[in-house]
């Protein structure tokens, strides 16, 4: 029957077998245990070859690596089973078993490849892991109580090695199977009836597990159970589940719980303890502990809700019977978090210095912030303090950027203290900061600023050359190269100055200010060129540009007003009389003249006036005109009489300069008088010029004629007088024929005449006006004779006939001194305004103030 079986197996193993010559690969299937000799397949045939061809090409099997249990037939071509086949052996419990053979021919040399499946029969049976199980259940095991029990094993694969499991009949026991997976399942053995161990000591039962072949196979294991008396009550918890929940700030030695088991037994059976196991983490054995008496557990280290948030562990409850009885409940220990963790704040990357343009939103730092702590402890909040240029904004979550919300000025805050505080939300909320120096670099934005936009220098004139004037200083509240400022004179500025009395009115006129003054490029210290005349110039006005050194060079100019004052170099000059040649001949015969006079220094010239006999005291005799070409007090003149001293014919006006009779004069006086009369300024020192004056004492009408000629500025007495300096005396005007007198009397009137006309013309001719421009400068002088003033709001001009033009006299309103005592009223101190009549009567010319 046996050899029935393996033909029909055979030959359905032959119909199953499929060739596919585009795979080249031939597959067949064998089962296990196929006794040597049986025809696996018709291999040449499958192959394609002719009878005998299998033979003549040496057809042969290689099997690599393992041992071959098939082999080809040299005559047939057929694929035999060689030696016995194990499907555990060889493929233990994978599924399917194949095993891959290669199959050569030789003339030509062809591989072929062949698998062989190994099928699975049932030839092995259940087996235990021992024949004999014992067990010692407790006689007061309740009932329900499940034992597992260990199954067996089965070698098979697939429905061979499905088992099922029976229990031999007990009144006390059951048998339950649990399934484990798909394919296994676990018996365990069930108290169906309490235990009496006086009654039965030992039950004993047949475990059989029997597998799903065909026909079945099966193994059997037997079960000795012992019945143990007297402590059949477990310890059993309140709860199977604890659950807790404490802060982690709690401190060391806080109770935790107190868990309870009781035990139903008495005596040392009902006598419990505890112990604690399976710890979750393993490092909570070190955090908490337990009274293994009372049951109390305690925390004995100090609990981090960031490092450990649970604690999951077991309390197994033991009595003291014998066999002890356990119980068991679950601990599950929740950390509750608080607020113990202080925001942190950490600086990713920092660019500095900023420069004080950059944009507003360029990034200045890079920021991450975190809280250990959970929930609201952990929300954080950030924000800049003080308030500053910058801002915080939220890139993702933890990261800030510290951004430039307004524009810079380094000038007005060149470095920001900036703090990035962070704050949580738990209660108390903690902070933490994070300080930041920011400083800003400079650009060139400010250009060079003076003190003042108009510096007002007084110098007076004859100074050294490389005398210093002033200081200027510009600021520039940049920094480095950027503020580093250098000063220059532009040369835009304008020289305005007067020319000296009885020259030409010419003046300076525009002339650079870098001919008079220099300043150092990098101190300002202003300095002059040369000496400085007032006579030459008063005023200088010009500019200083400050510059400094950044990129692009930026620039500021002050105005700079140069006054110079007058010093007392100048002695007063002497004027031609009236009507002489010189004064005949102009104004600039007139200043010709009076350069000549001074030119002369302190010498004295000799002038002629005529007197007559029996003149009353007061009688103006003659005039002595003087100009200085100094300014101000340095220019105001007085006369003084210095010969004859004493109770003379003559005196002279202490500033008109007019000499006039003291008293009558008589024959007693002589023909002639000599007078020595001293001009000095009030300047310190003061200065002086002497005039000699000789005055020819005449009848009444010889007097009246030389007084016409005088007054008429006859030239050719003017030359006769100067040349032959002849005395003229009572015989010589008696010698004069009548002719000649007529002749003199009509020439003298037609000049007379024509000089009326001249004057009045001079006189009420249009005047040049006088320039003057706004501005807030204003000089002010004074000194113990009165005061005067420089202004350029207010300008005023005085023009006489004669004289040269004088632009340095400022006008002023003189506080004059008590005058000398004098004996007649003519010598007393004039008003001002006579004063100034006197002064237009000298020949001082326009004078501005």
């Amino acid at each position: 029957m046996g050899e029935r079986c393996c033909a029909a197996v055979v030959r359905v193993l032959v119909l199953q077998a499929a060739w596919a010559l585009s795979g080249g690969q031939v597959r067949y299937s064998v089962p296990e245990e196929a006794k040597a000799g049986t025809v696996v397949g018709r291999l040449a045939q499958d192959l394609g070859l002719e009878a005998g061809e299998a033979e003549a090409r040496r057809l042969r099997l290689v099997a690599p690596g393992r041992r071959a249990s098939v082999e080809v037939s040299g005559a047939s071509g057929a694929l035999l089973v060689s030696s016995r086949l194990d499907r555990e052996e060889l493929c233990g419990k994978s599924a399917p078993c194949a095993l891959r053979l290669e199959v050569l021919l030789e003339r030509p040399l062809r591989v072929f490849h062949v698998q062989l499946e190994v099928t699975d029969i049932n030839d092995n049976a259940p087996v235990f892991p021992a024949a004999r199980k014992n067990l010692s259940i407790a006689e007061s095991s309740l009932l329900g109580s499940r034992f597992p029990l260990e199954g067996a094993s089965d070698a098979d694969i697939g429905l061979n090695a499905q088992l099922t499991y029976t229990l031999s009949p007990s009144e006390h026991f059951s048998l339950d199977l649990q399934k484990s997976n798909e394919r296994n399942v676990e018996p365990e053995l069930v108290l169906t009836k309490s235990l009496d161990r006086e009654t039965i000591p030992v039950h004993r039962l047949v475990l059989t597990a029997t597998d799903g072949g065909r026909p079945s196979l099966t193994g059997m294991m037997e079960l000795v159970i012992s019945v143990e008396d007297a402590n059949d009550n477990a310890p059993q918890f309140n709860q199977s589940v604890y659950k807790v929940q404490l802060p982690e700030s709690a401190e060391v030695g806080t109770l935790v719980t107190r868990v309870n088991a009781t035990d139903a037994d008495e005596g040392l059976n009902s006598d419990v303890t505890y112990t604690m196991t399976n710890f979750i983490p393993p490092s909570g054995k070190d955090v908490i502990s337990i009274n293994p008496n009372t049951g109390e557990i305690l925390l004995t280290t100090a609990l981090d809700f960031e490092e450990v948030s649970v604690f999951d562990f077991r309390i197994e409850a033991k009595d003291k019977g014998t066999p002890a009885l356990l119980g068991h409940c679950k601990v599950m220990l929740e950390v509750v978090d608080v607020n113990d963790n202080a925001p942190e704040v950490w600086l990713t990357s920092l660019s500095v210095p900023v420069p004080e343009d950059a944009s507003l939103g360029t990034v200045v730092a890079l920021l991450s912030v975190s809280d250990r702590d959970s929930g609201e402890n952990g929300r954080v909040r950030c924000w800049v303090w003080p308030a500053s240029p910058f801002g915080l904004e939220a890139t993702f979550a933890g990261s800030y950027s510290l951004v430039l919300r307004e524009a810079l000025d380094r000038e007005r805050v060149s470095e920001y203290e900036v703090e990035v505080r962070a704050e949580d939300g738990g209660a108390p909320a903690l902070r933490a900061s994070r300080g930041l120096r920011v400083p800003v670099s400079d650009v060139n934005d400010n250009a060079p600023s003076f003190a003042q936009a108009v510096y007002t220098v007084l110098a007076r004139e004859n100074n050294a050359a490389g005398a210093e004037l002033a200081r200027l200083w510009a600021r520039d509240p940049d920094e480095a190269a950027n503020g580093r400022v250098s000063y220059s004179v532009w040369d835009g500025g304008l020289g305005v100055g007067g020319g000296a009395a009885g020259s030409s009115s010419t003046g300076v006129g525009w002339r650079p200010a870098s001919s008079y003054v220099s300043v150092d490029a990098e101190s300002g210290r202003l300095w002059a060129l040369q000496p400085l005349d007032y006579e030459e110039l008063q005023v200088l006005q010009f500019e200083v540009r400050a510059v400094d050194a950044g990129e692009p060079p930026l620039s500021g100019n002050a105005t700079v007003q140069l006054f110079v004052l007058d010093e007392n170099d100048n002695a007063p000059a002497l004027l031609p009389p009236a009507g002489s040649a010189a004064e005949a001949g102009g104004v600039a015969a007139a200043a010709e003249a009076a350069v000549a006079l001074a030119g002369a220094g302190s010498e004295s010239g000799t002038l002629w006036a005529w007197a007559a006999w029996g003149a009353p005291a007061g009688q103006v005799v003659a005039k002595i005109r003087a100009v200085d070409a100094d300014s101000g007090y340095n220019a105001w003149l007085r006369y003084e009489l210095w010969e004859p001293r004493g109770k003379g014919p003559f005196r002279v006006g202490l500033y008109s300069g007019e000499v006039s009779t003291a008293r009558a004069l008589d024959e007693a006086d002589g023909p002639r008088q000599r007078l020595l009369i001293v001009v000095r300024d009030h300047g310190e020192p003061a200065r002086s010029a002497t005039a000699t004056l000789s005055v020819s004492l005449l009848e009444a009408a010889e007097a009246a004629l030389a007084a016409g000629s005088s007054s008429s500025s006859s030239s050719l007495a003017a030359v006769s007088r100067s040349a032959a300096g002849v005395e003229l005396g009572a015989g010589a005007a008696s010698a004069a024929t009548n002719v000649w007198l007529v002749v003199a009397i009509c020439a003298v009137s037609s000049l007379f005449l024509l000089a009326v006309v001249l004057y009045g013309a001079s006189r009420w001719a249009p005047r040049a006006a006088v320039l003057s421009a706004p501005g807030p400068t204003t000089l002010v002088c004074a000194s113990e004779v009165g005061s005067w003033s420089y202004s350029q709001r207010h300008s005023r001009s005085l023009c006489v006939a004669d004289g040269a033009a004088k632009s340095d006299l400022m006008v002023f309103s003189p506080n004059f001194p008590p005058p000398p005592p004098a004996p007649a009223a003519k010598d007393t101190q004039p008003e001002p305004s006579a004063l100034l009549d006197t002064w237009i009567a000298a020949g001082s010319s326009c004078e501005v103030a």
